[in-house]
């Protein structure tokens, strides 16, 4: 790794430098990074130190697992150069989940869960992640851990792994991502509209959370979710026999969602450029704010 690599790194990581209060931490911030994104295929703590002749493994460690890291600060340096990077009208809020596999049981909320990475359950560490993204230039912003019911439920494992306070309540994905979403519109972070995919636009109060907050969205939901014209009503019919109705119906049949795409007018859309460019189809920002169907829930 030569001296110049070097430079451009630490050049690179000034606004974040700055706001690390310790000396020691500002320090070793680069050779972390360096480690981090630089040959070999093992980032954990001792390989990295054993690569290295300029870091101990002790240091290393400490500079990670010693003390309380306000990420403040970093977020808010961060995001800043984020904004001024692909930040504006026409920038993207993408929410999504990004899956860790791991093995054991110590690490925080690691659990048996669906991955994404992998397309199927596994042994693993979830987040949430929020990215902003322009033309094909992404930034990652955010990224929240999700604890699993089997974390919640037992306050001896999240107290032993070091789980805040704050942090030990029981949430869904859409509502750490609305908190997030939150944050960062807080923040100043420039963006135009919000995306997601079917995970996060199945969940009737992340969608009302982003109408509420007045956010241009569009979000995928599966194939079979019933939609219904924009005039239905829930009514409380009487019932002629059995037991009384407990819950509202619809006043109008539903059709599932696949159903009614099926007749849209769709066009091509791709993302990247040259051989490896990524096509998919999509419907005209009209037919996406229709306003003849609204969905269920």
């Amino acid at each position: 790794m030569g001296a110049d690599w070097q430079k451009d790194l630490e050049r690179w990581l000034e606004p974040f430098l700055k706001v690390l209060c310790n000396k020691t931490r500002r320090r070793m911030c680069p050779a972390y990074i360096a480690g981090l994104i630089g040959p070999g295929d093992r980032k954990s703590i001792q390989p990295m130190a054993a690569r290295s002749s300029d870091i101990s493994y002790d240091r290393l460690h400490h500079f990670i697992g010693a003390g309380v890291w306000d990420s403040a600060p970093l977020e808010a340096a961060l995001w800043d150069q984020a904004d001024a990077l692909v930040g504006g009208d026409k920038a993207w809020l993408i929410i999504d989940d990004t899956a860790i596999p791991k093995k054991g049981t110590g690490s925080v909320g690691v659990a048996p869960q669906y991955a994404s990475t992998l397309g199927k359950q596994a042994n693993c560490q979830t987040m949430v992640s929020v990215t902003l993204a322009s033309g094909e230039v992404p930034v990652m912003l955010s990224l929240r851990l999700f604890l699993p019911d089997s974390w919640i439920e037992n306050e001896g494992r999240m107290a032993k792994a070091g789980v805040p306070e704050e942090f030990r309540q029981a949430k869904t994905k859409p509502a750490i991502a609305i908190e997030e979403i939150d944050r960062i519109a807080a923040a100043g972070v420039r963006f135009g509209c919000v995306l997601a995919d079917a995970g996060y636009g199945v969940s009737a109060a992340f969608r009302q959370a982003l109408s509420a907050r007045d956010l241009c969205w569009a979000v995928g939901i599966p194939k079979h979710q019933k939609v219904y014209p924009a005039d239905v009503q829930l009514v409380f019919p009487m019932a002629v026999r059995g037991r009384p109705r407990l819950r509202h119906m619809p006043d109008s049949k539903s059709v599932a969602a696949h159903t009614m795409l099926e007749t849209a007018k769709w066009r091509q859309v791709s993302w990247r450029r040259g051989p490896k460019a990524v096509w998919s189809r999509a419907l005209p920002p009209c037919a996406c704010a229709s306003p003849t169907v609204r969905h269920s829930g």
